[in-house]
């Protein structure tokens, strides 16, 4: 098919869907699949959704999917641009104007817009600190503009610039949780100055444990903490009862040594990547210590980021202090009919939590979308240093200058 057959089959569903999303006024779609119901504006979350099985409709998917993992927000624009390029191409290649031709002129006029922006870009990197946060208040503002949580634009654009000063010079956006918890309005939600994860799976002696603790030290752990972990993993032959006895102990030895040596090195909340058994939930318990097995591995990182503590792989004679992580307060809270663990107070800390609440399951999650568009958009600004006016006004600037630019060029292209 030409570009133009392309075009003419996949335009019309693309920009009836698309069309309609952008801008401050624009609709939210609510699609409904199987599984699930969805309520966004978002285009890269509506294309996934979509079943696309045109080809050259696939490329516009592509493309916005490209624009969410880079810039975050705008994946709606790429897609009406791009449609609109082709659109405005059609009538050329009915002409017989050779598609080469028309790449051309486009790259050529991509490259005098790229120039224009730099020319009138705001720089931020001589501003002061004051500014420089304001500025990115704005950015973040404006990426919420046209989201459902539109009316807490001032509340949310505050935390999410928190959020990203908070993160470490290579603003590695991992290092920002997002926590959803249905229930409350949409203004409870806060930022967690540190890291902050749902009650893991716990075993018999879990509520015996404290759930507060003053400037614990906190040993991060890739071990497995339960009883049948050596008993699985050996194939063993005897001859006579009093072997299999021996054998019996040797694996009570083998796991009351790991026990001895956590808890002698000194750390009081001990949370591990795979599970804390019954017989350690209860041995560190009666001591005074706080466990949680199961903890999700993005968590143990950001945990591992923030308290400056190192995940063991194994607890040997050499497991001491300085592999430990600390914090100025742990505590177990309710929130919602969840129960969430909370460290806080961590020096220097280079991870953040965002608790998002709301009333419906679908409404806090447009709201995780929106953020995660706002915080990329902030990242974005803080690593280019330079922003340029939104609203349309740089597309409206950038068609003057072509059309001035216009009456230079003469051929085809």
């Amino acid at each position: 098919s030409t570009p133009a057959q392309l075009w003419s089959t996949l335009s019309r569903p693309l920009s009836v869907t698309f069309s309609s999303l952008l801008g401050p006024r624009g609709m939210d779609k609510l699609i409904y699949t199987d599984r699930s119901v969805t309520i966004s504006n978002d285009g890269a979350t509506i294309i996934d959704l979509l079943d696309i099985v045109h080809p050259a409709a696939k490329t516009l998917a592509d493309i916005a999917k490209s624009q969410d993992n880079e810039v975050g927000d705008g994946t709606t624009s790429v897609v009406l641009t791009a449609g609109e390029l082709l659109r405005e191409a059609k009538q050329f290649i009915e002409e017989g104007m050779h598609s080469q031709v028309i790449i051309k002129g486009f790259r050529e006029a991509k490259r005098i817009c790229v120039e224009r922006i730099k020319e009138i870009s705001v720089k931020i990197i001589d501003k002061s600190p004051e500014e420089k946060r304001e500025l990115l208040r704005k950015c973040a503002e404006t990426s919420l503009n046209s989201k459902l949580i539109s009316k807490y634009k001032e509340f949310f654009s505050e935390m999410v610039v928190d959020a990203v000063e908070h993160l470490d010079h290579d603003l590695d956006k991992a290092y920002i949780g997002i926590k959803k918890v249905t229930g409350g309005s949409v203004t409870d939600s806060f930022l967690v100055e540190g890291v902050a994860f749902k009650k893991t799976f716990s075993y018999a002696g879990f509520e015996q444990q404290p759930k507060s603790f003053e400037n614990p030290k906190i040993a991060l752990l890739n071990v497995e903490l339960e009883l049948k972990a050596e008993r699985d993993n050996a194939e063993i032959r005897l001859d006579n009862p009093e072997e299999y006895q021996r054998i019996v102990d040797a694996e009570w030895k083998i796991i009351y040594e790991k026990l001895d040596r956590i808890i002698a090195s000194g750390a009081k909340v001990i949370l591990s990547k795979l599970p804390v058994g019954d017989l350690a939930t209860q041995y560190f318990a009666d001591r005074g210590l706080f466990c949680a097995g199961r903890v999700p591995n993005e968590d143990l990182n950001r945990l591992a980021k923030a308290t400056g503590g190192t995940i063991q792989t194994t607890v040997t004679a050499t497991f001491g202090e300085d592999v430990l992580g600390a914090c100025g307060k742990f505590e177990e809270v309710q929130l919602g009919c969840d129960r969430y663990n909370m460290f806080t107070q961590c020096t220097g800390a280079k991870s953040v939590t965002l608790v998002l609440r709301g009333g419906a399951e679908q409404y806090i999650e447009e709201t995780e979308r929106s953020l995660n568009d706002a915080i990329m958009i902030v990242r974005r600004a803080v690593k280019a240093y330079a922003v340029v006016a939104g609203g349309g006004a740089i597309e409206m600037e950038l068609s003057r200058h072509l059309r001035q630019h216009l009456r230079t060029v003469t051929g085809k292209h």
